[in-house]
């Protein structure tokens, strides 16, 4: 370490008086003149930006990315172009509902978010340890993370808002199912698989567009917590999945997962017994089966934690020539709304920022707004077309028209298939879970359904149940005999 570095203040003046303030004599009163006392005053009131609506609890680690598996087939990404290329990525592990300061083994998906730092641009896969989720269309994401939240009453959680929400949307029960079972509760965030969650898309140089789902599968093994290992690491180490993974960085054991796709092809998803591209369902890997496609591997814990981790702004509407986006509609809405999150907690110009700053070169002709960095693009034309700069769209980079099922503006047209909630939860309870975790997911319902209260209980109660009946009979019998509603 360099010694006798000066101390300085923001401005680069050298100063001496960092312990005591300017007074008037020994016992003050201290002076106004006294600027390095509001300098640092009046930072420290700023240190805290607007922490995450979700995903506000989280660590983050850098690591790469290797391409061990030919997809060329699909996609033309220079970083899929050949096996052996590599690039720097950074991943953020996070949980869902909480605040900053919640406790990691909470039962709540968790976020894995992924940044690839390619020479085509960055490209951030943004999904979940989970390959579905609690609803299909982004208009009912403000209701839903609300009643993740506090009572605006009591200011506590509220399993109450909770089951009312879920009782009243069916399609939100394969989440459900997977959120109150073991896996709802991953034993730290190396031991879990990541999924983009969504249906995207792949183009190949040929133009053709496949759909694609993506994979992260943890080499390390999965392993879970049940409710009550949960409930006591919940009070004894709150950050427990954190320090998971910075020691295990730290001691050289670094965190593998092998990224996997799926692929349906435009006539198949034409001819799919339900919308494809609805998040709330899986596709069966059975029809669908894996492609390996890299190995990701984390090694660097960041330097600095807020500077890497709480800067760190990922986006699905970030992706890079060969990948590209579909009709989910929950997608739709993500490509919207994480990018306006991160105008409003980190800025306009929040791309410029060291962690979410691509590679390349970026040329573009947006400018000014807060804490822009780079130079503001110096003297260079902030229009276009204009006769300076030489800046051209690249028409290689044009992606094919994606085809419409329909000309009608319709919220209502769809697949009477798609309004199947139960037979996907059917099949994870008694085909894909052991009869030990079944009676730990059964535990884990009535637990959470024993917290509602209030004159709507019975009714919300009722009706929740009716959807585990149309899942399992012994499922829903388990759980009314453990609420005590059925002698």
């Amino acid at each position: 370490m360099k010694k006798n570095k000066k101390l300085t203040t923001a401005s680069g003046k050298p100063y001496f008086e960092n312990e005591d303030s300017m007074t008037v004599g020994p016992r003050g009163p201290v002076l106004l003149q006294d600027f390095y006392l509001h300098e640092k005053l009046a930072h420290f009131n700023r240190e805290r930006i607007p922490e995450r609506v979700v995903h506000a609890k989280g660590t983050g680690a850098y690591g790469t990315f290797t391409v061990t598996g030919d997809i060329t087939k699909y996609t033309r990404a220079k970083l899929f172009s050949k096996a052996g290329n590599r690039c720097r990525v950074l991943v953020r592990f996070s949980t869902v509902g909480g605040e900053k300061g919640s406790a990691d083994t909470e039962r709540d998906p968790r976020g894995f978010a992924v940044k690839f730092y390619t020479e085509d641009g960055n490209w951030d896969l943004v999904g979940n340890n989970t390959p579905v989720f609690f609803i299909k269309d982004a208009k009912k994401f403000p209701d839903f993370i609300h009643t993740q939240k506090r009572d605006p009453r009591t200011n506590l959680k509220s399993p109450t808002m909770m089951w009312d929400f879920w009782s009243l949307n069916p399609e939100s029960l394969h989440q459900v199912m997977i959120l109150f079972s073991d896996r709802g509760t991953p034993d730290g965030y190396r031991f879990m698989n990541g999924y983009g969650s969504h249906t995207f898309s792949m183009i190949n140089k040929k133009d053709h567009r496949t759909w694609v789902k993506f994979h992260f599968k943890t080499q390390q093994g999965n392993k879970t917590l049940t409710g009550p290992q949960a409930e006591e690491i919940k009070g004894k180490d709150p950050d427990y999945s954190q320090r998971d993974l910075v020691d295990a960085i730290e001691r050289g054991d670094f965190p593998k997962w092998t990224l996997k796709i799926q692929v349906m092809t435009e006539e198949q998803a034409k001819k799919f017994k339900w919308n494809p591209f609805d998040v709330t369902k899986v596709w069966p890997q059975k029809e669908f089966p894996l492609i390996e496609a890299g190995v990701m591997e984390l090694n660097e814990i960041p330097a600095n934690y807020f500077a890497d981790v709480e800067q760190a702004a990922f986006a699905p509407a970030h992706t890079i020539d060969g990948i590209g986006l579909s009709p989910d509609k929950m997608l739709q809405g993500r490509i919207l709304a994480y990018p306006d999150a991160h105008r409003y907690r980190l800025g306009a110009n929040y791309e410029q920022l060291p962690v979410n700053r691509p590679i390349v070169p970026v040329h573009h002709h947006q400018r000014d707004g807060f804490m822009s960095v780079d130079g503001n693009h110096g003297a260079a034309p902030n229009y276009y077309p204009n006769s300076f700069d030489g800046i051209v769209a690249d028409k290689d980079y044009k992606e094919p028209s994606m085809k419409l099922d329909s000309t009608l503006a319709d919220t209502w047209d769809r697949n009477e298939n798609d309004d199947d909630h139960y037979s996907q939860p059917a099949t994870l309870f008694r085909k894909v879970m052991t009869e030990e975790q079944r009676k730990n997911t059964v535990s884990n319902f009535i637990g959470s359904l024993k917290g509602v209260t209030g004159p709507k209980k019975k009714e919300i109660l009722t009706r929740q149940l009716d959807h585990f009946r149309k899942v399992d009979k012994e499922l829903a019998m388990e759980i009314a005999k453990g609420l005590g509603t059925i002698g």
